[in-house]
Protein backbone atom coordinates (compact mmCIF):
# COMPACT_ATOMS: atom_id res chain seq x y z
CA UNK A 1 0.00 0.00 0.00
CA UNK A 2 1.78 3.07 -1.07
CA UNK A 3 0.69 6.83 -1.24
CA UNK A 4 1.76 9.53 -3.00
CA UNK A 5 4.65 11.84 -1.60
CA UNK A 6 2.25 15.00 -1.55
CA UNK A 7 -0.61 12.60 0.02
CA UNK A 8 -1.22 12.63 3.89
CA UNK A 9 0.74 9.79 5.19
CA UNK A 10 -1.10 8.84 8.37
CA UNK A 11 0.23 5.64 9.77
CA UNK A 12 3.23 6.75 11.96
CA UNK A 13 1.14 9.05 13.95
CA UNK A 14 -1.94 6.55 14.23
CA UNK A 15 -0.26 3.77 15.37
CA UNK A 16 1.70 6.36 18.17
CA UNK A 17 -1.63 6.99 19.67
CA UNK A 18 -2.86 3.76 19.31
CA UNK A 19 0.40 2.41 21.46
CA UNK A 20 0.09 5.20 23.84
CA UNK A 21 -3.97 4.36 24.49
CA UNK A 22 -2.74 0.84 24.66
CA UNK A 23 -0.03 1.08 27.26
CA UNK A 24 -2.30 2.39 29.56
CA UNK A 25 -4.95 -0.26 30.80
CA UNK A 26 -8.38 0.68 31.11
CA UNK A 27 -10.90 -2.31 31.93
CA UNK A 28 -14.48 -2.18 32.18
CA UNK A 29 -14.99 -1.25 35.99
CA UNK A 30 -11.50 0.00 37.11
CA UNK A 31 -10.20 2.83 37.72
CA UNK A 32 -8.13 2.91 34.71
CA UNK A 33 -11.35 3.09 33.11
CA UNK A 34 -11.91 6.54 34.44
CA UNK A 35 -8.48 7.69 33.95
CA UNK A 36 -7.67 7.16 30.88
CA UNK A 37 -10.00 10.58 29.84
CA UNK A 38 -6.78 12.69 30.98
CA UNK A 39 -4.19 10.79 28.97
CA UNK A 40 -6.88 11.29 25.63
CA UNK A 41 -7.54 15.12 26.49
CA UNK A 42 -3.76 15.13 26.61
CA UNK A 43 -3.04 14.00 23.31
CA UNK A 44 -5.77 16.16 21.81
CA UNK A 45 -4.52 18.94 23.58
CA UNK A 46 -1.12 18.52 21.87
CA UNK A 47 -3.17 19.24 18.64
CA UNK A 48 -2.51 23.19 17.96
CA UNK A 49 -6.49 23.66 16.79
CA UNK A 50 -6.81 22.94 20.39
CA UNK A 51 -4.45 24.52 21.74
CA UNK A 52 -5.81 27.45 20.21
CA UNK A 53 -9.40 26.16 21.20
CA UNK A 54 -9.75 24.52 24.36
CA UNK A 55 -13.87 24.83 24.84
CA UNK A 56 -13.80 22.67 21.99
CA UNK A 57 -13.04 19.81 23.75
CA UNK A 58 -15.85 18.76 26.48
CA UNK A 59 -15.27 15.99 28.93
CA UNK A 60 -18.59 14.91 30.33
CA UNK A 61 -19.83 12.48 33.29
CA UNK A 62 -20.86 8.87 32.78
CA UNK A 63 -20.82 6.65 35.95
CA UNK A 64 -19.04 5.39 38.68
CA UNK A 65 -16.67 2.84 38.89
CA UNK A 66 -13.75 1.47 41.14
CA UNK A 67 -16.12 0.31 43.53
CA UNK A 68 -17.70 4.21 43.78
CA UNK A 69 -14.40 6.01 43.81
CA UNK A 70 -14.04 7.13 40.29
CA UNK A 71 -16.39 9.06 37.81
CA UNK A 72 -16.06 7.38 34.05
CA UNK A 73 -16.39 9.89 32.15
CA UNK A 74 -16.81 11.22 27.75
CA UNK A 75 -14.95 12.70 25.92
CA UNK A 76 -16.14 15.41 22.90
CA UNK A 77 -13.82 16.95 20.69
CA UNK A 78 -15.31 19.30 17.61
CA UNK A 79 -13.15 20.43 14.84
CA UNK A 80 -14.67 23.33 13.09
CA UNK A 81 -14.88 24.00 9.89
CA UNK A 82 -17.76 26.32 7.83
CA UNK A 83 -21.47 26.23 8.58
CA UNK A 84 -23.44 23.82 10.57
CA UNK A 85 -23.02 20.36 8.75
CA UNK A 86 -21.12 17.59 10.97
CA UNK A 87 -20.33 14.12 10.57
CA UNK A 88 -19.32 12.52 13.64
CA UNK A 89 -17.12 9.56 14.94
CA UNK A 90 -17.56 6.94 18.12
CA UNK A 91 -15.60 4.69 19.75
CA UNK A 92 -15.19 3.24 23.05
CA UNK A 93 -11.51 3.18 25.40
CA UNK A 94 -12.94 0.38 28.01
CA UNK A 95 -11.29 -3.02 27.55
CA UNK A 96 -12.21 -6.49 28.55
CA UNK A 97 -10.31 -8.55 31.37
CA UNK A 98 -6.71 -9.85 30.51
CA UNK A 99 -7.11 -12.65 32.63
CA UNK A 100 -7.57 -14.81 29.65
CA UNK A 101 -2.97 -13.95 29.10
CA UNK A 102 -2.66 -16.03 32.15
CA UNK A 103 1.11 -15.99 33.09
CA UNK A 104 1.58 -12.92 29.93
CA UNK A 105 -0.90 -10.85 31.80
CA UNK A 106 1.72 -8.32 32.82
CA UNK A 107 2.75 -7.96 29.48
CA UNK A 108 -1.40 -7.20 28.52
CA UNK A 109 -0.81 -3.40 27.53
CA UNK A 110 2.45 -3.60 25.98
CA UNK A 111 2.41 -4.47 22.22
CA UNK A 112 5.72 -4.83 21.20
CA UNK A 113 6.74 -7.13 24.45
CA UNK A 114 3.70 -9.51 24.41
CA UNK A 115 4.11 -9.99 20.75
CA UNK A 116 7.91 -11.16 20.82
CA UNK A 117 6.83 -13.14 24.15
CA UNK A 118 3.81 -14.99 22.20
CA UNK A 119 6.06 -15.59 18.98
CA UNK A 120 7.95 -17.39 21.76
CA UNK A 121 5.20 -19.25 23.72
CA UNK A 122 4.24 -20.61 20.15
CA UNK A 123 7.37 -21.41 18.76
CA UNK A 124 8.36 -23.68 21.84
CA UNK A 125 5.18 -25.57 21.45
CA UNK A 126 4.46 -28.79 19.74
CA UNK A 127 1.09 -29.69 17.97
CA UNK A 128 -0.17 -26.29 17.88
CA UNK A 129 -4.08 -26.08 16.64
CA UNK A 130 -4.54 -24.47 13.41
CA UNK A 131 -5.20 -21.19 15.05
CA UNK A 132 -2.57 -20.85 17.37
CA UNK A 133 0.11 -21.46 14.31
CA UNK A 134 -1.77 -18.96 11.87
CA UNK A 135 -1.36 -16.40 15.03
CA UNK A 136 2.47 -17.27 14.81
CA UNK A 137 2.10 -17.07 11.50
CA UNK A 138 0.62 -13.40 11.78
CA UNK A 139 3.09 -12.48 14.52
CA UNK A 140 6.00 -12.76 12.63
CA UNK A 141 4.58 -11.07 9.45
CA UNK A 142 5.08 -8.04 11.62
CA UNK A 143 1.87 -6.79 10.53
CA UNK A 144 -0.43 -7.97 13.20
CA UNK A 145 0.16 -6.26 16.70
CA UNK A 146 -1.13 -8.19 19.77
CA UNK A 147 -2.67 -6.20 23.19
CA UNK A 148 -5.75 -5.92 25.07
CA UNK A 149 -7.89 -3.93 23.42
CA UNK A 150 -5.80 -2.51 20.60
CA UNK A 151 -8.02 -4.29 18.07
CA UNK A 152 -11.02 -3.67 20.31
CA UNK A 153 -10.79 -0.76 20.11
CA UNK A 154 -7.86 1.74 20.58
CA UNK A 155 -6.82 1.23 16.83
CA UNK A 156 -10.22 2.66 15.56
CA UNK A 157 -10.18 5.43 18.28
CA UNK A 158 -6.73 6.68 17.20
CA UNK A 159 -7.74 6.54 13.83
CA UNK A 160 -10.44 9.08 14.71
CA UNK A 161 -8.20 11.39 16.73
CA UNK A 162 -5.50 10.81 13.60
CA UNK A 163 -7.97 12.38 10.96
CA UNK A 164 -9.38 14.63 13.18
CA UNK A 165 -5.89 16.43 13.55
CA UNK A 166 -5.10 16.19 9.99
CA UNK A 167 -8.86 17.84 9.62
CA UNK A 168 -7.60 20.29 11.88
CA UNK A 169 -4.94 21.23 9.52
CA UNK A 170 -6.65 21.97 6.16
CA UNK A 171 -7.25 25.74 5.89
CA UNK A 172 -10.16 25.03 3.58
CA UNK A 173 -12.21 23.24 5.60
CA UNK A 174 -16.02 22.56 4.98
CA UNK A 175 -18.40 21.28 7.69
CA UNK A 176 -16.99 20.21 10.83
CA UNK A 177 -16.00 16.80 12.54
CA UNK A 178 -16.70 15.52 16.18
CA UNK A 179 -15.48 12.48 17.96
CA UNK A 180 -16.70 10.95 20.53
CA UNK A 181 -14.62 8.51 22.99
CA UNK A 182 -16.55 6.79 25.68
CA UNK A 183 -16.26 4.21 28.25
CA UNK A 184 -18.29 1.34 29.26
CA UNK A 185 -18.69 -0.23 25.70
CA UNK A 186 -18.01 -3.62 27.09
CA UNK A 187 -20.85 -3.80 29.44
CA UNK A 188 -23.94 -1.33 29.73
CA UNK A 189 -22.68 1.31 27.23
CA UNK A 190 -23.45 3.63 29.90
CA UNK A 191 -20.76 6.41 27.88
CA UNK A 192 -22.97 6.17 25.16
CA UNK A 193 -26.13 6.25 26.65
CA UNK A 194 -25.37 9.08 29.03
CA UNK A 195 -23.47 11.32 26.39
CA UNK A 196 -26.30 10.46 23.75
CA UNK A 197 -28.59 12.07 26.59
CA UNK A 198 -26.05 14.60 27.02
CA UNK A 199 -25.77 15.81 23.61
CA UNK A 200 -29.03 17.52 22.68
CA UNK A 201 -27.70 20.87 24.98
CA UNK A 202 -24.42 20.37 23.42
CA UNK A 203 -24.94 20.18 20.04
CA UNK A 204 -27.24 23.14 20.01
CA UNK A 205 -24.85 25.02 21.81
CA UNK A 206 -22.16 24.41 19.51
CA UNK A 207 -24.57 24.94 16.52
CA UNK A 208 -24.18 21.92 14.87
CA UNK A 209 -26.09 19.76 12.76
CA UNK A 210 -24.75 16.32 12.93
CA UNK A 211 -26.11 14.18 9.53
CA UNK A 212 -24.19 10.96 9.47
CA UNK A 213 -21.96 8.85 12.25
CA UNK A 214 -18.91 6.44 11.67
CA UNK A 215 -18.64 3.60 14.62
CA UNK A 216 -15.16 2.87 14.48
CA UNK A 217 -15.50 -1.01 16.14
CA UNK A 218 -13.21 -3.16 14.87
CA UNK A 219 -14.37 -6.36 13.06
CA UNK A 220 -12.86 -10.04 12.67
CA UNK A 221 -11.95 -12.18 9.77
CA UNK A 222 -9.83 -15.23 9.51
CA UNK A 223 -8.67 -14.87 5.89
CA UNK A 224 -7.10 -12.48 4.34
CA UNK A 225 -9.10 -9.57 5.41
CA UNK A 226 -11.88 -9.39 2.05
CA UNK A 227 -14.65 -9.58 4.91
CA UNK A 228 -12.99 -7.28 7.54
CA UNK A 229 -12.90 -4.16 5.59
CA UNK A 230 -16.08 -3.47 5.44
CA UNK A 231 -18.68 -0.85 5.63
CA UNK A 232 -21.76 -2.02 8.02
CA UNK A 233 -24.55 -0.44 7.58
CA UNK A 234 -26.42 -1.36 10.82
CA UNK A 235 -26.06 -3.23 14.15
CA UNK A 236 -27.93 -6.53 15.42
CA UNK A 237 -29.37 -5.78 18.88
CA UNK A 238 -29.65 -8.00 22.13
CA UNK A 239 -32.46 -9.36 24.82
CA UNK A 240 -31.29 -11.31 27.23
CA UNK A 241 -34.84 -13.14 28.27
CA UNK A 242 -35.06 -15.26 31.36
CA UNK A 243 -36.67 -17.66 32.96
CA UNK A 244 -36.85 -18.36 36.67
CA UNK A 245 -38.83 -22.07 37.09
CA UNK A 246 -40.82 -22.80 40.14
CA UNK A 247 -41.14 -26.62 40.99
CA UNK A 248 -43.32 -28.27 43.88
CA UNK A 249 -40.20 -29.57 45.87
CA UNK A 250 -40.52 -33.38 46.95
CA UNK A 251 -38.71 -35.63 48.43
CA UNK A 252 -36.59 -37.79 46.38
CA UNK A 253 -38.68 -41.26 46.95
CA UNK A 254 -41.68 -39.93 46.38
CA UNK A 255 -41.28 -38.05 42.76
CA UNK A 256 -44.51 -37.85 41.75
CA UNK A 257 -45.90 -35.81 44.85
CA UNK A 258 -44.09 -33.19 42.76
CA UNK A 259 -42.52 -31.58 40.20
CA UNK A 260 -38.50 -30.85 40.09
CA UNK A 261 -37.79 -27.67 38.17
CA UNK A 262 -35.70 -29.20 36.62
CA UNK A 263 -38.00 -31.37 34.63
CA UNK A 264 -39.49 -28.58 33.47
CA UNK A 265 -36.02 -26.08 33.14
CA UNK A 266 -34.83 -29.04 30.39
CA UNK A 267 -38.20 -29.35 28.36
CA UNK A 268 -37.61 -24.93 28.27
CA UNK A 269 -34.00 -25.44 27.39
CA UNK A 270 -34.49 -28.20 24.48
CA UNK A 271 -36.84 -25.70 23.03
CA UNK A 272 -35.02 -22.56 22.82
CA UNK A 273 -31.47 -23.91 22.78
CA UNK A 274 -29.35 -23.04 19.68
CA UNK A 275 -33.14 -23.37 17.91
CA UNK A 276 -32.48 -21.88 14.08
CA UNK A 277 -36.02 -21.90 13.92
CA UNK A 278 -35.82 -18.76 16.60
CA UNK A 279 -33.04 -17.06 14.12
CA UNK A 280 -34.47 -13.55 13.60
CA UNK A 281 -33.98 -12.09 10.15
CA UNK A 282 -33.78 -8.80 8.96
CA UNK A 283 -32.65 -7.08 5.87
CA UNK A 284 -32.16 -10.09 4.32
CA UNK A 285 -29.79 -11.32 6.57
CA UNK A 286 -30.31 -14.22 9.45
CA UNK A 287 -29.26 -13.54 13.09
CA UNK A 288 -27.72 -16.58 15.10
CA UNK A 289 -29.96 -18.08 17.63
CA UNK A 290 -30.91 -17.79 20.89
CA UNK A 291 -28.40 -19.84 23.30
CA UNK A 292 -28.11 -20.07 27.19
CA UNK A 293 -25.76 -18.11 29.15
CA UNK A 294 -26.91 -19.35 32.41
CA UNK A 295 -28.93 -22.52 33.92
CA UNK A 296 -28.67 -23.32 37.70
CA UNK A 297 -30.51 -24.91 40.63
CA UNK A 298 -30.43 -21.81 42.73
CA UNK A 299 -30.33 -23.91 46.19
CA UNK A 300 -27.18 -24.09 47.26
CA UNK A 301 -27.31 -27.01 50.15
CA UNK A 302 -27.83 -30.84 49.66
CA UNK A 303 -30.62 -32.67 50.53
CA UNK A 304 -32.89 -35.52 49.01
CA UNK A 305 -35.65 -33.03 47.90
CA UNK A 306 -36.16 -31.87 44.30
CA UNK A 307 -35.16 -28.65 43.65
CA UNK A 308 -37.55 -25.83 43.55
CA UNK A 309 -36.01 -23.23 41.91
CA UNK A 310 -34.13 -23.07 38.43
CA UNK A 311 -32.75 -19.93 36.87
CA UNK A 312 -32.36 -19.78 33.20
CA UNK A 313 -30.94 -17.14 31.35
CA UNK A 314 -30.61 -16.08 27.51
CA UNK A 315 -28.88 -14.59 24.64
CA UNK A 316 -31.20 -13.28 21.67
CA UNK A 317 -29.88 -11.74 18.63
CA UNK A 318 -31.78 -9.68 16.96
CA UNK A 319 -32.10 -8.16 13.81
CA UNK A 320 -36.05 -7.23 12.38
CA UNK A 321 -38.41 -7.89 15.35
CA UNK A 322 -39.17 -5.82 18.60
CA UNK A 323 -38.17 -6.48 21.90
CA UNK A 324 -42.43 -6.86 22.62
CA UNK A 325 -42.45 -9.35 19.75
CA UNK A 326 -39.67 -11.27 20.95
CA UNK A 327 -40.43 -11.52 24.58
CA UNK A 328 -44.07 -12.52 23.62
CA UNK A 329 -42.56 -15.32 21.43
CA UNK A 330 -40.14 -16.06 24.34
CA UNK A 331 -43.00 -16.23 26.99
CA UNK A 332 -45.23 -18.72 24.68
CA UNK A 333 -42.01 -20.43 23.84
CA UNK A 334 -41.49 -21.41 27.35
CA UNK A 335 -45.36 -21.28 28.45
CA UNK A 336 -45.38 -24.58 25.80
CA UNK A 337 -42.52 -26.06 26.70
CA UNK A 338 -43.81 -25.95 30.53
CA UNK A 339 -47.00 -27.84 29.57
CA UNK A 340 -45.09 -30.63 27.60
CA UNK A 341 -42.97 -31.25 30.14
CA UNK A 342 -46.29 -31.43 32.91
CA UNK A 343 -48.10 -33.86 30.19
CA UNK A 344 -44.99 -35.99 30.07
CA UNK A 345 -44.28 -36.30 33.62
CA UNK A 346 -48.22 -36.92 34.27
CA UNK A 347 -47.97 -39.67 31.66
CA UNK A 348 -44.46 -41.27 33.69
CA UNK A 349 -46.59 -40.67 37.26
CA UNK A 350 -49.44 -42.92 35.74
CA UNK A 351 -47.18 -45.40 34.63
CA UNK A 352 -45.60 -45.75 37.50
CA UNK A 353 -48.67 -46.36 39.48
CA UNK A 354 -49.94 -48.80 37.69
CA UNK A 355 -46.50 -51.10 37.56
CA UNK A 356 -47.07 -50.49 41.29
CA UNK A 357 -51.12 -51.08 41.53
CA UNK A 358 -51.58 -47.80 43.33
CA UNK A 359 -54.18 -45.30 42.77
CA UNK A 360 -53.42 -42.20 39.87
CA UNK A 361 -51.69 -39.69 41.61
CA UNK A 362 -53.20 -36.35 42.41
CA UNK A 363 -53.10 -34.01 39.53
CA UNK A 364 -50.35 -31.44 39.46
CA UNK A 365 -51.85 -27.60 39.59
CA UNK A 366 -52.06 -25.88 36.03
CA UNK A 367 -48.33 -24.43 35.17
CA UNK A 368 -48.39 -20.50 36.07
CA UNK A 369 -46.75 -17.71 34.07
CA UNK A 370 -46.12 -14.67 34.83
CA UNK A 371 -44.33 -11.32 34.21
CA UNK A 372 -42.23 -9.62 36.22
CA UNK A 373 -44.49 -6.78 36.69
CA UNK A 374 -47.55 -9.47 37.54
CA UNK A 375 -44.99 -10.98 40.38
CA UNK A 376 -44.16 -6.99 41.57
CA UNK A 377 -47.81 -6.88 41.92
CA UNK A 378 -48.40 -10.18 44.15
CA UNK A 379 -45.58 -9.20 46.37
CA UNK A 380 -47.72 -6.34 47.34
CA UNK A 381 -51.02 -7.95 47.42
CA UNK A 382 -49.54 -10.32 49.74
CA UNK A 383 -47.56 -7.97 51.90
CA UNK A 384 -48.34 -4.69 51.26
CA UNK A 385 -45.72 -1.53 50.91
CA UNK A 386 -43.40 -3.47 53.62
CA UNK A 387 -43.01 -6.18 50.98
CA UNK A 388 -41.92 -3.93 48.14
CA UNK A 389 -39.88 -2.13 50.81
CA UNK A 390 -37.52 -5.46 51.21
CA UNK A 391 -37.50 -6.26 47.20
CA UNK A 392 -35.78 -2.57 47.26
CA UNK A 393 -33.80 -2.97 49.75
CA UNK A 394 -32.39 -6.51 47.95
CA UNK A 395 -32.21 -4.16 44.72
CA UNK A 396 -30.07 -1.75 46.66
CA UNK A 397 -27.60 -4.15 48.20
CA UNK A 398 -27.02 -5.81 44.98
CA UNK A 399 -25.87 -2.75 43.04
CA UNK A 400 -22.48 -2.84 42.97
CA UNK A 401 -22.66 -6.24 41.40
CA UNK A 402 -21.41 -5.87 37.87
CA UNK A 403 -23.58 -8.79 37.00
CA UNK A 404 -26.72 -8.21 35.56
CA UNK A 405 -27.57 -11.63 35.97
CA UNK A 406 -26.68 -12.64 39.07
CA UNK A 407 -28.65 -9.17 40.43
CA UNK A 408 -31.51 -10.18 38.22
CA UNK A 409 -31.77 -13.22 39.79
CA UNK A 410 -31.29 -12.60 43.36
CA UNK A 411 -34.31 -9.81 42.95
CA UNK A 412 -36.86 -12.03 40.77
CA UNK A 413 -36.10 -14.56 43.95
CA UNK A 414 -36.79 -11.95 46.35
CA UNK A 415 -39.92 -10.78 44.38
CA UNK A 416 -40.89 -14.78 43.95
CA UNK A 417 -40.28 -15.23 48.23
CA UNK A 418 -42.62 -11.96 49.07
CA UNK A 419 -45.15 -13.17 46.61
CA UNK A 420 -45.44 -16.78 48.41
CA UNK A 421 -45.66 -18.18 44.74
CA UNK A 422 -45.87 -21.78 44.25
CA UNK A 423 -44.80 -23.91 41.30
CA UNK A 424 -45.39 -25.09 38.68
CA UNK A 425 -44.97 -21.79 37.56
CA UNK A 426 -42.51 -19.77 35.66
CA UNK A 427 -41.28 -16.13 35.91
CA UNK A 428 -40.46 -14.28 32.59
CA UNK A 429 -38.81 -11.18 31.84
CA UNK A 430 -35.51 -9.72 30.85
CA UNK A 431 -32.33 -9.85 32.56
CA UNK A 432 -30.22 -6.91 30.77
CA UNK A 433 -29.77 -3.94 28.87
CA UNK A 434 -32.11 -3.80 25.87
CA UNK A 435 -29.65 -3.24 23.14
CA UNK A 436 -31.80 -2.35 19.81
CA UNK A 437 -30.61 -3.67 16.28
CA UNK A 438 -30.00 -0.50 13.73
CA UNK A 439 -29.89 -0.59 10.21
CA UNK A 440 -29.49 2.48 7.59
CA UNK A 441 -32.99 3.06 5.87
CA UNK A 442 -32.41 3.78 2.35
CA UNK A 443 -36.00 5.34 1.91
CA UNK A 444 -34.62 8.31 4.10
CA UNK A 445 -32.67 10.96 2.17
CA UNK A 446 -30.32 11.82 5.30
CA UNK A 447 -29.99 8.03 5.01
CA UNK A 448 -29.24 7.43 1.27
CA UNK A 449 -27.24 10.89 1.06
CA UNK A 450 -24.96 9.63 3.90
CA UNK A 451 -24.58 6.27 2.30
CA UNK A 452 -23.84 7.51 -1.24
CA UNK A 453 -21.32 9.60 0.13
CA UNK A 454 -19.42 6.70 1.74
CA UNK A 455 -19.78 5.19 -1.48
CA UNK A 456 -17.96 7.85 -3.17
CA UNK A 457 -15.39 7.41 -0.79
CA UNK A 458 -15.01 4.12 -0.99
CA UNK A 459 -14.41 4.08 -4.76
CA UNK A 460 -11.68 6.23 -4.31
CA UNK A 461 -9.88 4.42 -1.65
CA UNK A 462 -10.00 1.50 -3.30
CA UNK A 463 -8.15 2.46 -6.51
CA UNK A 464 -5.64 4.41 -4.55
CA UNK A 465 -4.29 1.89 -2.27
CA UNK A 466 -5.25 -1.22 -4.04
CA UNK A 467 -7.61 -2.95 -1.85
CA UNK A 468 -11.38 -3.66 -1.92
CA UNK A 469 -13.70 -2.50 1.07
CA UNK A 470 -16.79 -4.30 1.12
CA UNK A 471 -20.59 -3.76 1.85
CA UNK A 472 -21.82 -5.86 5.06
CA UNK A 473 -25.70 -5.53 6.58
CA UNK A 474 -25.15 -5.90 10.58
CA UNK A 475 -22.71 -5.76 12.68
CA UNK A 476 -22.22 -8.61 14.90
CA UNK A 477 -20.81 -7.61 17.98
CA UNK A 478 -23.26 -6.08 20.07
CA UNK A 479 -22.02 -2.44 19.93
CA UNK A 480 -22.60 0.93 20.90
CA UNK A 481 -24.19 1.67 17.36
CA UNK A 482 -27.58 0.41 19.06
CA UNK A 483 -28.12 4.05 21.02
CA UNK A 484 -25.15 6.11 18.85
CA UNK A 485 -27.88 8.50 16.66
CA UNK A 486 -30.62 6.05 17.95
CA UNK A 487 -33.40 6.75 20.50
CA UNK A 488 -35.84 3.50 21.70
CA UNK A 489 -39.40 4.48 21.27
CA UNK A 490 -40.89 5.47 24.21
CA UNK A 491 -43.56 3.51 24.00
CA UNK A 492 -41.14 0.15 23.85
CA UNK A 493 -39.25 1.45 26.79
CA UNK A 494 -42.72 1.45 28.66
CA UNK A 495 -42.78 -2.25 27.49
CA UNK A 496 -39.13 -2.85 28.49
CA UNK A 497 -39.26 -1.43 31.88
CA UNK A 498 -42.04 -4.05 32.46
CA UNK A 499 -39.99 -6.76 32.15
CA UNK A 500 -36.80 -5.42 33.19
CA UNK A 501 -36.47 -6.06 37.25
CA UNK A 502 -33.37 -4.08 37.69
CA UNK A 503 -34.60 -0.27 36.76
CA UNK A 504 -30.78 1.19 35.59
CA UNK A 505 -31.03 -1.49 32.75
CA UNK A 506 -33.59 -0.28 31.44
CA UNK A 507 -32.64 2.80 28.63
CA UNK A 508 -34.09 5.79 29.13
CA UNK A 509 -33.13 8.22 26.02
CA UNK A 510 -33.80 12.18 26.57
CA UNK A 511 -36.92 13.23 24.24
CA UNK A 512 -34.75 15.24 22.11
CA UNK A 513 -32.45 12.72 21.81
CA UNK A 514 -30.47 13.22 18.61
CA UNK A 515 -30.70 10.82 15.51
CA UNK A 516 -29.08 10.36 12.16
CA UNK A 517 -27.77 7.76 9.94
CA UNK A 518 -24.47 5.22 11.40
CA UNK A 519 -22.46 3.27 10.02
CA UNK A 520 -19.85 1.52 11.07
CA UNK A 521 -16.29 1.14 9.19
CA UNK A 522 -13.37 0.58 11.44
CA UNK A 523 -10.03 -1.57 12.10
CA UNK A 524 -9.78 -5.71 11.21
CA UNK A 525 -8.50 -8.18 13.19
CA UNK A 526 -8.75 -11.83 14.89
CA UNK A 527 -9.40 -13.73 17.82
CA UNK A 528 -11.52 -10.31 19.74
CA UNK A 529 -10.81 -10.51 23.30
CA UNK A 530 -8.26 -13.49 23.56
CA UNK A 531 -4.68 -14.20 24.47
CA UNK A 532 -3.95 -14.08 20.47
CA UNK A 533 -6.14 -10.94 19.87
CA UNK A 534 -4.24 -9.13 17.19
CA UNK A 535 -4.67 -5.94 15.06
CA UNK A 536 -4.23 -5.97 11.16
CA UNK A 537 -1.94 -2.56 11.19
CA UNK A 538 -1.90 -1.78 7.76
CA UNK A 539 -5.16 -1.26 7.11
CA UNK A 540 -5.71 0.11 10.65
CA UNK A 541 -3.23 2.97 10.67
CA UNK A 542 -2.60 3.11 6.65
CA UNK A 543 -6.30 2.91 5.13
CA UNK A 544 -8.69 3.57 7.81
CA UNK A 545 -7.74 6.93 8.55
CA UNK A 546 -7.38 7.88 4.50
CA UNK A 547 -10.94 6.64 4.34
CA UNK A 548 -12.48 8.68 7.16
CA UNK A 549 -10.78 11.77 5.56
CA UNK A 550 -12.63 10.66 2.21
CA UNK A 551 -15.96 9.94 3.74
CA UNK A 552 -16.05 13.69 5.24
CA UNK A 553 -14.78 15.32 2.20
CA UNK A 554 -17.63 13.66 0.19
CA UNK A 555 -20.37 14.35 3.25
CA UNK A 556 -19.63 17.73 4.12
CA UNK A 557 -18.43 19.31 0.88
Amino acid sequence: MTMPEDRWAPYARTAEIADRLTRFGSVTGSAGEADITGLIVDILREIPYFQDNPDNIAVIDSHLVAGGSRMAKSVVALVRGTGRKTMAMAGHFDVVSIENYHDLKHLAFEPDALCDALIDDLSSRENLSDAEALALRDFQTGDFIPGRGLLDMKSGDAAGIAFLEHFSQQPDRQGNVVLFLTPDEERNSCGMRSLRNALPDLIACWSLDIIGGVNLDASSDTGNGEIGRAIFHGSVGKLLPFALVAGLPTHVGYPFDGISAHAIASEIMQATEANSELCDRGMRETAPPPVCLEARDVRDIYEVTTPEHVWMAFNWLVMGKSCAELMDDFTDIVEDAGNRALERFTGNAARYAKANRQAAPTALPPLRMVTVAQLRDMAFASGGSDALDRIDAVALETARDNNPLNRTRVLVRAMLAEAHLRGPAVVTGMAGLHYPAVHADTTKDMDREFLEAIGRARTTIEGRHETQICDRGYFMGISDMSFFGHATDAGDTEIIAASTPIAELVDRPVDNALTYPVVNIGPWGREYHQRHERLYAPYAYHVLPDFLAEIAGELLG
